[in-house]
């Protein structure tokens, strides 16, 4: 399984508004390079090159749930993302990036580091697999 790891600039973000996980559109997106805790926004990222089914942006994850209960706010996502290559293989990746594209700078969530690159060839797929609470804090 994928390990998940903030980008520092989150908290933040969620303090001061930027995410609203109950109305904003967020997207997970692919790199092969490593996230650094200090990114903050979109920018800061090298999304893989697009083609053979990978499209720039990613894919929109869908937030199943946003709700308060006993002072714990939580965000919980049960979503597969998968793109699956066609017509050549898709460009090698290791980290799949979590961005709210609602967001004017295009803000980071999260990044799950899959341990290795791979490069799908033609036929195969990657996914991003998500069930469970994205965010829970209080």
């Amino acid at each position: 399984m994928a390990a998940f790891n903030k980008f520092n600039p989150f908290i933040e973000a969620v303090f001061e508004g930027t995410h609203n996980f109950a109305t904003n559109t967020f997207k997970v997106m692919l790199t092969n390079v490593a996230p650094t805790a200090a990114n903050g926004v979109k920018a800061d990222i090298t999304e893989i090159a697009t083609g053979n089914g990978y499209t720039a942006g990613g894919q929109t994850v869908t937030i199943n749930t946003s709700s308060q209960t006993g002072g714990t706010y939580t965000a919980a996502v049960n979503q597969t993302l998968t793109w699956t290559a066609t017509g050549g293989s898709i460009a090698a990746l290791r980290y799949a990036v979590m961005y709210n594209d609602t967001a004017a700078s295009k803000n980071l969530v999260g990044w799950w580091d899959y341990g290795s690159s791979v490069t799908p060839a033609v036929g195969e797929t990657f996914q991003w697999v998500m069930n469970a609470n994205l965010i829970s804090a209080s």
